[in-house]
Parts: structure tokens; C-alpha cells; sequence
């Protein structure tokens, strides 16, 4: 939305404070997501300066009593070191550089559907703002830069907003909020941000999972954030085939939620499949993905993005997952039994025979078609609802959340890639 129009749609919501403050929307009805306070001087915002004069937001939250994660010079703009890059910072600090890992929270409602964070020069600064996915919404500004270098610059976030976190069911996730109060903004600058309708988040509003019986996995897993709705019709959408590069996305983004993926790692180094570009979409995390071995390619140097992922890939996807997340948290990397492998009827003599029915004993990962019955169908398509449903299993196992059936643990085994 242009300048003019937006500065027009602010001064439609100028009144006093003592005027305003009976008006102000409370919290939307239903939300799925909670938010937790966090200790303001532990996280920042900065502007991370790439390409052609452009810039991007990253958030940084320090760890109590960890190395350093950042040190800032100047005022006009404040330069920040990100000391963070210099060093390992795994259990040091946390980070996000994308909408997977930040969003808008206005008077209680999550807008991180409605509104997308962006950082634009005007009158020499960068500006925060929020940018309407909605038409005819103006936009919202949270923070600015008071100046422009070509270095990293800390965003100030304006009167009335401040740094959050997610939560779900009491429990913090990984994801920032920017918050904000509409009384404390009108009181600091005289303008309320509009607020649009509630982003559809509430997962039980998705008119199409009630009778799914993966609806409770579905409902955790979008919680965490790897997998969302459509919000044109306000549906999940279960039953459609997840697509190769689409569970690539969804693995980086769940483990996202327990260890820290960093894809600018590996980003300047070229693609390793001839169909996949550099400017695709998913190119980042499947590059990722291919060199920390938890995918591999088809035959040809080919990945097949757009090919549906079979039951049995995402079983060898999972297994790489859970053993990558369990190093990564300092544990053995075997995946241990903990409750007996299913006896499918129809996996004799498959390629992944055995991954199958040892995800299978590691939290019930590898289950029956909807649950029912002992055919696995391993040559059949994963849909979006039990591919939901077996990666909040694999993350449910990493962390220690498992069933407590004794059983023998199965022999690890080098299975083959997908």
C-alpha cells in the first residue's frame, strides 16, 4: 500500500486516549496461540543488509548467562555486531529469519496471516512495518532504524510495541512475537493500528479436520508452525499428497522447533539437483537438507520437488530427522524401541522393510493407512494428515515423550534415501 494511502487510513484512527479506549478490540475468541513475556534487553531486532541495497529482518534472543550473542555501537543508527556469527551458537541463542519464525500480535490477536514484516527505507531510515495481505488494510509500522548504514542496524521499536513469544498450551514455542497494545500505541503517538479480522489460527475452526484422526496431531503441529491451513476457505485440507519439496519444508521447519537450522550456512554453495534452481522456492532448505544427509536424490541428479513423497520416504525422511535431532541434542543418535514393531501385511521383501517397521517401534512413527487395519501401503502418496501426525511423533520421541512399553530395541540399520 502506498505512503499517502496509509498516512490516510492513520489519521481515520486519530483520537485522544479517552476517546479511544472503550473501543479498542479485545482478545479474538477461540485463538489457539498464547503469548509469553520475555525479557526485553535479551532480544533485538536487526536489519541485516544483502543483495542490491536490500535488507532483512533478523530476531536474536540471548540465552541467560551464555557467550554473547551481540554487542551494539552508536545510536543513529545503533550498529549491531552479531557476534553470534563467529562462533557456534547452539544453546547460546536463538534466532529467527523468517515468517516461520516471527509474526504480528495485536491486542491478542496473531496477525502473522494477515500481515507480513518488512523493512523499507523512507526519509532516511528503515522502517518496520507490517504490510496487509488483506485488502484495503493500511499498513502497520513497529520500529525503525533512526538512520541507514549498509552494516547491520538495530530496529527501535516504536511506543507500545515489544518482544514476545509464542505459546501453546502454556509451553513456549519458537517464535517471535511483535506485540502490541493499542492503548499504549495511541497514548505514544496518537494513532491506532487498525485491527483486521483475527487470522484463522484457531485450529479447531478448520472446517475440515473434526472427523480426521489425526485431528489432535494436526491441531499440535500447526501450533508449533511447520504446517498451516489455507486461509481462502479456512481448511487443512488432509487428505491432499505432500510433495517432495513440501516435506523437505515442513522436516526443516519442525526441526526448527528443537534446534536452531541455519540455511544461510550453506546457501552461496551451487544447487546438487539439476531441477532444482537456485531461486526456487525451496531451494535453500532442500541444499540443506541434501548436505546434513537427510534427503538424497533420483536417479540422474535429479530431486523431483513437484513428485509426491511416498509412505515409505517419508518413514527413511523421518529416521534421518529423529537421528540428526537426537545428536543435535546431545543424544545417542540409535533410535531405541519403545513399543513393539507392527507386523504390516504388505511390506515383504520392500526396499524399506526395515526402516518401516523400526519407525513403527519408535512412537508408533510408521502406523496403518488411517489407522486401521495392518496394510501400510508404503508405495502410496503421504497426505498432509498423517505427515503432520508422523513428524510431531518423530519430535515427540526425540524429546523424550514416548509411550513406556518395554520392548526390545530394534538393530540400527542403513536404510536406503529417498
Amino acid at each position: 500500500m502506498k505512503l499517502r494511502n496509509s498516512l490516510h487510513l492513520a489519521a481515520l484512527f486519530t483520537f485522544t486516549v479517552s476517546s479511544i479506549a472503550p473501543c479498542i478490540p479485545t482478545q479474538a475468541q477461540g485463538t489457539t496461540f498464547e503469548e509469553q513475556e520475555v525479557e526485553q534487553t535479551q532480544v533485538i531486532a536487526i536489519a541485516r543488509p544483502f543483495g542490491d541495497n536490500k535488507y532483512d529482518l533478523l530476531v536474536i534472543e540471548q540465552i541467560p548467562e551464555k557467550q554473547q550473542c551481540w554487542s551494539e555501537t552508536g545510536t543513529a543508527p545503533a550498529i549491531v555486531d552479531p557476534l553470534l556469527l563467529n562462533f557456534d551458537f547452539t544453546g547460546i541463542c536463538r534466532r529467527a529469519t523468517d515468517s516461520n519464525g516471527y509474526s504480528i500480535r495485536l491486542d491478542g490477536q496473531d496477525l502473522g496471516l494477515s500481515y507480513i514484516l518488512r523493512l523499507v527505507e523512507r526519509n532516511g531510515e528503515l522502517l518496520l512495518v507490517g504490510t496487509p495481505r488483506i485488502p484495503n488494510m493500511p499498513e502497520i509500522v513497529l520500529g525503525r532504524t533512526r538512520g541507514v548504514q549498509r552494516n547491520f542496524m538495530k530496529v527501535v521499536l516504536d511506543p507500545g510495541w515489544k518482544f514476545s513469544k509464542r505459546a501453546f498450551g502454556g509451553k513456549q514455542v519458537g517464535h517471535f512475537y511483535f506485540s502490541g497494545n493499542s492503548i499504549e500505541i495511541a497514548a505514544a503517538s496518537g494513532q491506532i493500528p487498525p485491527v483486521p479480522p483475527s487470522d484463522p489460527v484457531s485450529v479447531a475452526s478448520f472446517k475440515d479436520i473434526n472427523d480426521d484422526i489425526y485431528k489432535s496431531e494436526i491441531e499440535k503441529a500447526v501450533a508449533l508452525g511447520f504446517v498451516a491451513g489455507f486461509k481462502e476457505d479456512n481448511t487443512f485440507r488432509p487428505e491432499i499428497p505432500v510433495t517432495r519439496e513440501q516435506l523437505v519444508s515442513i522436516a526443516i521447519d519442525a526441526m526448527n522447533t528443537v534446534v536452531k537450522i541455519d540455511l544461510e550456512a550453506t546457501a552461496t554453495s551451487p544447487s546438487p539437483f539439476s531441477d532444482v534452481a537456485d531461486d526456487r522456492w525451496s531451494a535453500k532448505k532442500i541444499k540443506w537438507a541434501q548436505q546434513n544427509n537427510i534427503v538424497a536424490g533420483k536417479a540422474a541428479g535429479q530431486f523431483q520437488p513437484t513428485d509426491p513423497i511416498t509412505r515409505a520416504e517419508l518413514m527413511v525422511i523421518l529416521r534421518k530427522v529423529s537421528e540428526y535431532l537426537k545428536m543435535q541434542t546431545t543424544q545417542s543418535a540409535e533410535l531405541v524401541a519403545n513399543k513393539p514393531p507392527m507386523a504390516f501385511s504388505d511390506i515383504s521383501g520392500h526396499w524399506a522393510q526395515n526402516i518401516i517397521t523400526q519407525m513403527s517401534s519408535f512412537c508408533g512413527v510408521a502406523s496403518p493407512l488411517n489407522e486401521q487395519g495392518d496394510v501400510f501401503a508404503p508405495n502410496e502418496p503421504a497426505n498432509r494428515n498423517y505427515a503432520a501426525a508422523a513428524m510431531i511423533r518423530s519430535l515427540d520421541c526425540v524429546k523424550g515423550n514416548t509411550p513406556t512399553t518395554p520392548t526390545t530395541p530394534t538393530t540400527p540399520i542403513t536404510p536406503n534415501s529417498p
